[in-house]
């Protein structure tokens, strides 16, 4: 019989200093009891039950690894090999929810399946199949199109919307596909991803799409948007969210600009572009773009053609405050969440299917909301400017 477990003892192992749980952990003893005696417990059941004569077997021997550590398990046996435990099953092909949410969590953080394999062989001492795996972390698809047709608000101060490319597996072969993600601060102050949309390319049609399912959804407006460079992105936003003010990308319209640059001259060139963009007020960057085109307007033309057409939705922020500024003038709030997903994906070359996709980013979201818990920095004050920038827009959410 296993040697009972010492109450006694183990209290002053705990006082001691041994930790409870891990390597040698003082409740390793009682799980090893536990579980020994519910082995026996079965096996008594089991054969009160079987009809032809049958009878214990001795037992058998295998090394168990589990959250509070690792013990020598007995199973006890039945002669007639008819026997098969319930609580630690023979050739185990199926987990606990402990394990399953483990293998979920590990997944969230990018591993793959070959290393969350390994992992569970580690801490539990059982063989899991890529293929069990898959069908584990399939159980997230639910969740995703749950939440991506879950009500939103009906109004957010400010949205981020982008797009990130990966490569899916699409009939036979790897194509690359956009992830529009939209990115919002809600009337809190903290981060909310909205939603995540798979298409075959980037385009404003699409946009067009996403933003028509967000007022579906239940958002009636949005005060301020904050995208890229695309064309016909702010005509596409116009068309759902008339009153929406649109800022362009102040670094993605920089990046686009040096590009037709020559590298000899990209140094001197944006030391005069900063003094459009760095401007105090709207007048000050206008006098700066005028000055900037009269240096360098004939040698580079189609750069101060792009600053000129899109000037509206890049010089937009100029009429805020700085907090309202730091918001709004870049996408960098989405591309932060671009970077997280770019980290869990950076392992793989590609994806065999849409869901097996969205699901990983479905869970980077989630780890990521974890941290979003606090309001941006000086909330009070932006969404106390907004109101009177945006008089009236605010007031039913601010009762809210």
């Amino acid at each position: 019989m296993a040697e009972k477990f010492d109450f006694e003892a183990a209290l002053k192992a705990v006082q001691s200093g041994q930790s409870l749980t891990g390597k040698d952990g003082v409740l390793g003893p009682l799980v090893k009891q536990l579980t020994e005696s519910a082995l026996e417990a079965e096996l008594d059941s089991h054969l009160s039950e079987e009809v032809a004569e049958n009878r214990k077997n001795g037992k058998s021997r295998k090394t168990v690894k589990s959250s509070i550590g690792k013990f020598e398990l007995e199973t006890p046996r039945d002669r007639a090999g008819t026997f098969a435990p319930q609580l630690e099953k023979k050739h185990q092909r199926t987990v606990s929810d402990e394990i399953e949410t483990k293998i979920l969590s590990m997944f969230g953080l990018g591993m793959s399946y070959a290393d969350i394999a390994g992992h569970v062989e580690d801490m539990y001492g059982i063989s899991v199949s890529p293929a069990t795996i898959s069908t584990i972390t399939d159980k997230l698809i639910a969740e995703v199109k749950a939440w991506q047709t879950r009500p939103l608000d009906n109004l957010y101060p400010f949205v981020w919307l982008d797009a990130i490319h990966y490569k899916i597996r699409d009939k036979g072969r790897y194509r690359s596909k956009a992830i529009y993600t939209v990115l919002a601060l809600n009337m809190d102050g903290k981060k909310e991803v909205l939603g995540l949309y798979l298409s075959e390319s980037e385009g404003a049609n699409f946009w067009l799409s996403v933003l028509t399912d967000l007022q579906n959804r239940g958002v009636e407006d949005f005060l301020i948007a904050s995208v890229d460079g695309l064309t016909g992105f702010p005509e596409a936003i116009a068309s759902i969210y008339p009153d929406t003010e649109v800022q362009l990308c102040i670094v993605h319209q920089i990046r686009n600009s040096l590009r037709y640059v020559a590298s000899k001259d990209q140094k001197a060139f944006m030391v005069d572009l900063k003094r459009v963009y760095r401007a105090t007020s709207l007048g000050e960057a206008e006098a700066a773009l005028d000055e900037l085109e009269v240096l360098w307007g004939e040698k580079y033309p189609i750069v101060i053609k792009s600053w000129r057409t899109k000037w509206q939705h890049l010089s937009a922020y100029f009429k805020y405050p700085h907090d309202i500024r730091r918001i709004i003038y870049t996408t960098n709030s989405i591309e932060a969440v671009h970077r997280q997903f770019r980290k869990l994906t950076k392992t793989k070359g590609g994806f065999p299917n849409d869901d097996s996709l969205l699901k990983l980013l479905f869970m980077g979201i989630q780890n990521a909301s974890k941290k979003w818990t606090m309001p941006i920095q000086n909330w009070t004050l932006t969404i106390s400017q907004l109101s009177i920038f945006f008089e009236g827009r605010l007031d039913t959410a601010l009762e809210l």
